[in-house]
C-alpha cells in the first residue's frame, strides 16, 4: 500500500483530532492513529474509546487499504518537515517508510483490526445547528464545568431539547451557567449530558461560522459532523441536578456596571485575597462599589472603588473573585447587571444587551462574610 500526502496538509488534520490520544493508556493500540484509504481518499482516526474523532483528506492513491500508526513519532517527524509531498509505503508486516525530498524514516505500524470499533448511530435523533452556535455554546458553560468524579453528572454540560430552544447548562454547585439558542431545529423534547473533554476538542475542530453542522444522539452515544470532520462520545450516564430550583425568580437590587473595569479590579484585589477562598467582599452604597480583599495570615489587603449604577438598599456581598472573573470572559457586552437579594442568596450575572436567539444567565453562590 502506497499514497503521496502534503507534509503540512497531513499535519493540520492530525493536529485536529490528537487530542483524543491519552499519554498514558492501558492498551497500546489506542497511542496510534487509524489510517483508512478509499478511492483516493484517507480517513483517519483516533480514540480513547469514550471518544472517537475522524477527519478525512484527499490524498493520491492507487490502492485501498488500512494500518495503525503510532502518534505521537508521527507527529513530532511531521512538525519538523518543510511544506512538501510525502511518500508513505506500508509493506504486508505493517512496516511504514516515508520518504521526503531529503530523507527516508521508518517507523512500525500495527494491525489495523485490533483498532476498537467505533459505535454506530443506531435509533439516533437529529438536529442542526449552526457551527459558531455550538462553539458558542460550549465557550459560555465549559468553564462552570464540574471536575469533582463523585459527581458524574456535573463533569458533563447538560443539553436540554425543546422544539422552541437549545439549552446548554453547566454546574459545579458553586455557580451555574444557562446558555439558551432558539435557533437550532429540533423536533422532539429530550436532554443528555455530554462530557468535557469531547466538547472541547470538538469545539476546537469546528470553524466558529454560520455553516450548518449535523448533532445526533441516541442513548449512549452523541456524534457531531461538519464536512471531513466527525465525533462521536459517550453520554454520560447520570440525572443533571433540578437546575431550575436554585435560579432566583426575582432578585431586587440591580447593579451594574463596566464589564472590563470590574474585572481588572476584580483581578488586582484578587492578588491580596486568602489563596484558598479567593473571597472579594463587595460594598455596595449608592452609585459606589467598593471591593475588598484579604488575607489575614500574611496581613494582605487589597481595596479599590469603582463607580457604578445601583438600584436598591446598602448591601455588602462576598464571592469567589475567580469565579466571577471566569463569568464575566462569557458576557460579550461593555457593562454586566448583577441581580442580587441578600448577603447569603445566590447573585446573578447577565449581559446588559442579548443578541438576537441568545439567552445567557449565569449564577453564584456567595461566601460566607469575613467579618
Amino acid at each position: 500500500m502506497k499514497f503521496i500526502v502534503s507534509s503540512s496538509s497531513l499535519l493540520k488534520h492530525l493536529q485536529q483530532i490528537s487530542g483524543v490520544i491519552n499519554a498514558n493508556t492501558v492498551l497500546p493500540i489506542l497511542e496510534d492513529f487509524l489510517f483508512d484509504i478509499q478511492d483516493k481518499k484517507l480517513s483517519i482516526t483516533a480514540t480513547d474509546l469514550e471518544t472517537v474523532m475522524r477527519v478525512q483528506m484527499d490524498i493520491e492513491s492507487k490502492v485501498s487499504g488500512k494500518v495503525c500508526i503510532p502518534a505521537k513519532i508521527l507527529l513530532d517527524s511531521l512538525k519538523n518537515i518543510a511544506d512538501q509531498p510525502l511518500t508513505i509505503s506500508i509493506d504486508k508486516n505493517y512496516g511504514i517508510e516515508i520518504t521526503s525530498d531529503n530523507g527516508k524514516y521508518k517507523l512500525m505500524g500495527e494491525n489495523p483490526d485490533n483498532f476498537p470499533k467505533e459505535p454506530t448511530a443506531d435509533d439516533a435523533t437529529g438536529f442542526t445547528m449552526s457551527s459558531g452556535a455550538l462553539v458558542t455554546a460550549i465557550n459560555k458553560t465549559i468553564f462552570a464545568v464540574s471536575n469533582d468524579d463523585l459527581r458524574p453528572a456535573m463533569t458533563g454540560v447538560f443539553f436540554e431539547l425543546t422544539p422552541e430552544s437549545v439549552q446548554f447548562v453547566a454546574t459545579d454547585a458553586h455557580r451555574l451557567v444557562r446558555y439558551k439558542r432558539t435557533d437550532a431545529k429540533v423536533t422532539k423534547a429530550d436532554s443528555f449530558i455530554v462530557p468535557k473533554k469531547p466538547l472541547n476538542l470538538v469545539k476546537n475542530a469546528l470553524p466558529d461560522n454560520d455553516d450548518e453542522i449535523k448533532i445526533s444522539y441516541n442513548k449512549n452515544h452523541l456524534f457531531v459532523s461538519h464536512g471531513d470532520v466527525q465525533m462521536i462520545c459517550r453520554l454520560i450516564d447520570a440525572r443533571f441536578p433540578d437546575y431550575k430550583v436554585v435560579i432566583p425568580a426575582d432578585n431586587p437590587y440591580h447593579l451594574v456596571v463596566n464589564k472590563n473595569d470590574f474585572q481588572n479590579a476584580l483581578r488586582r484585589i484578587n492578588v491580596f485575597s486568602n489563596k484558598s477562598t479567593n473571597q472579594v467582599a463587595l460594598h455596595i452604597n449608592g452609585s459606589e462599589l467598593q471591593m475588598t480583599a484579604q488575607d489575614v495570615d500574611f496581613s494582605n489587603e487589597g481595596n479599590e472603588r469603582m463607580s457604578c449604577q445601583y438600584n436598591g438598599e446598602d448591601l455588602q456581598i462576598a464571592f469567589n473573585a475567580k469565579f466571577l472573573i471566569e463569568m464575566l470572559n462569557a458576557a460579550d457586552t461593555n457593562d454586566v447587571r448583577l441581580e442580587l437579594s441578600t448577603p447569603t442568596k445566590a447573585g446573578l450575572v447577565k449581559p446588559t444587551e442579548q443578541a438576537e436567539g441568545e439567552d445567557l444567565l449565569m449564577l453564584v453562590m456567595p461566601l460566607m462574610l469575613n467579618n
